[in-house]
């Protein structure tokens, strides 16, 4: 699974959705917070490692949310549609 082209501002607003901190994001994702810190004081995509940018996408994309991009009409984000479950 490629991990999408991600904004630091849709990392802001996916952690703003869910309800998260800082401090939560680092919890789920086993990243550290002051790297966490780091990548949110700066704009534009997600700097850092690899494997840190695929973490944090990741986690948030297993949280529910959905990235989309610049071919979705531009780059955003929502809660994925939950998929209902059989009786």
């Amino acid at each position: 699974m490629s991990i999408p082209k991600v904004s630091i501002r849709q990392i802001k607003a996916a952690r703003a959705l869910l309800g998260w901190s800082q401090d939560d994001l680092a919890v789920h994702s086993g990243i550290s917070v002051p790297t966490i810190k780091r990548l949110e004081a700066t704009d534009g995509e997600i700097g850092g490692r690899v494997e840190t940018r695929k973490a944090l996408v990741t986690t948030l994309q297993e949280a529910g949310i959905k990235f989309l991009s610049d071919n979705d009409g531009g780059p955003g984000l929502r809660m994925a549609k939950r998929q209902r479950r059989s009786r």
